[in-house]
């Protein structure tokens, strides 16, 4: 009687202690946000990637036939002594010249054969004629084409939807050295008795100041006809690619419920959809800005333009091992890092990218 007492009544026992209380985890910040650990796994796969081109461009030239003294000797007087010298390095172990290459990869040691000059050397001095020349044409391409893109898209079906449609189409199946040779020949050679008015190649005329205003000037002009066809070319795949991401946008539920809450059709699709189809069309630009390192190498060719495009032509036609190995490790660089930013820019655009 008296043991249900005490249980009843408490009957003046401790209680039994039961299990401690977990630690509860800290969320003020010791983690890392999903921004963060979004950046950081973009830049670790882009570490990778590089790794990844140093290895191919190590291996891809040493696995081409023939004798690679010989390629890289072409057409030059080598004394006995650095030929000996070119053999001995070879023969060392290929693990060894793996390492020595990580270690400097731009090496200024290494010549041109066709040139006779250090490969790096000739690759910084095309690099800013080929900027000034893509970039532009870049930059021009994307307001033009994403504008056509959205009012094409927005007004699909109506008389603009459909001429915009066409030309972009037209163009965008144009090869780029073909558009570049028919505008040459138009306007910079001259048909039909009428006198060419551009420059038909080079960046300048010879014994100009480019430093000048007036040298700036006929940079200008002799840009007109190179920028002109690579910004007819990519302002329609900007311009298609733009129409078919607004165009799917529209058929969304939110943009019925900004119509519903009575706003304007002008503000909907400003501050609702074009962001979210903008999305696409920003990868692609991106994409793009990571080859305008590479150049555009036909349209460079045609018009003589002295980029990094024409070198790339002139070291195919060599071969000159050497200056494209430099040239393939800028190009992947480059389109390495401008898939770098976009992906990080996308995630700032759409934050369901981050999770």
């Amino acid at each position: 009687m008296s043991l249900i007492q005490d249980v009843a009544g408490g009957g003046g026992h401790d209680p039994v202690p039961g299990p401690p209380p977990l630690p509860r985890k800290d969320k003020g910040g010791k983690g890392l946000s999903p921004g963060a650990s979004f950046a950081l796994r973009k830049t670790g796969a882009a570490l990778g990637t590089l790794f990844f081109v140093l290895v191919v461009n190590f291996f891809l030239f040493r696995l081409l036939p023939g004798d690679p003294i010989g390629m890289y000797t072409r057409g030059r007087n080598v004394p006995a002594e650095q030929l000996a010298q070119l053999r001995a390095e070879l023969d060392r172990p290929i693990l060894e010249q793996f390492l020595t290459y990580l270690r400097n990869p731009f090496s200024s040691t290494i010549d041109s054969a066709q040139f006779n000059r250090p490969v790096w050397e000739l690759v910084t001095e095309r690099i800013w004629p080929t900027l000034l020349l893509v970039g532009t044409a870049i930059v021009l391409a994307s307001i033009i084409g994403v504008w056509i893109g959205i009012k094409a898209g927005w007004k699909r079906g109506k008389s603009f939807d459909k001429v915009s449609t066409g030309v972009t189409l037209t163009l965008y199946s144009m090869p780029e050295f073909w558009l570049g040779m028919i505008l040459l020949i138009v306007f910079g050679v001259g048909v039909l008795g009428l006198p060419g008015v551009f420059p038909i190649g080079g960046i300048s005329t010879p014994g100009v100041d480019t430093s000048s205003l007036a040298g700036w000037l006929d940079v200008a002009w002799h840009m007109v006809l190179p920028v002109t066809t690579l910004t007819l070319v990519y302002l329609a795949e900007y311009a298609l690619v733009m129409r078919s991401s607004l165009v799917d946008e529209m058929d969304e539920d939110y943009l019925t419920t900004a119509r519903a809450k009575g706003l304007s059709d002008k503000f909907v699709r400003r501050r609702h959809a074009v962001p979210n189809a903008l999305l696409p069309t920003i990868t692609l630009i991106f994409l793009n800005l990571g080859f305008t390192v590479s150049g555009a190498i036909t349209v460079e060719t045609v018009f003589s333009w002295p980029g990094l495009g024409l070198l790339s032509y002139e070291a195919l036609r060599g071969p000159d091992v050497a200056l494209l190995q430099a040239i393939f490790l800028l190009f992947s660089i480059g389109v390495v890092l401008a898939n770098l930013v976009a992906d990080l820019l996308y995630a700032v655009i759409d934050p369901r990218v981050r999770s």
